[in-house]
């Protein structure tokens, strides 16, 4: 169980880690170029994936039984290497190649927001501006941007793939 879960929280760190790795690159050269949501959340669900194929390999594994509890376990363990991975490459990327990128995204940020919500962004910009200052900041929020969703796509997964 431990080898399955440890194989596909990997494979999904390094998917996940090569397409993040690609947009950044992508940004870094093309100053002033946005990348659309849809290619964020790609990232997102291409680590999703490895949770499900984790699942469905234990639930093989074991006859075709896995009770709701492992499944979730087993997906929880898939999305933590997942996002550790993830979160590790991030930091590389961020203190050796885009230290910068706080500042990109806020401005980014800001000019697509529409005037009446502007005051109201700029707050939450500073925000993240402020805890980018520390490593354990940069860290907190880029586990915040992959994990919770992944805790919830395990959760499902469990629930649809459990077999007694």
């Amino acid at each position: 169980m431990n080898k399955i879960i440890l194989k596909y929280g990997i494979l999904g760190g390094i998917a996940a880690s090569m397409v993040m790795s690609s947009i950044t690159l992508y940004l870094k050269l093309n100053p002033g170029e946005t990348v659309g949501m849809f290619i964020g959340m790609f990232t997102m669900i291409l680590a999703y994936i490895f949770i499900v194929l984790g699942v469905i390999k234990l639930r093989n594994e074991n006859n075709g039984i896995i009770p709701f509890g492992k499944a979730f376990l087993s997906g929880l363990g898939i999305i933590f290497i997942t996002s550790t991975i993830y979160v590790l490459v991030w930091q590389i990327i961020y203190y050796n190649f885009f230290p910068n990128f706080m500042e990109y995204y806020c401005d980014l940020a800001l000019k697509q927001t529409p005037p009446e919500e502007l005051v109201a962004k700029k707050a939450e910009m500073a925000q993240y501006k402020e805890m980018y200052k520390s490593p354990i900041g940069v860290i907190l929020l880029t586990y915040m941007e992959i994990f919770p969703i992944g805790a919830i796509f395990a959760l499902i997964s469990a629930a649809i793939l459990k077999k007694k």
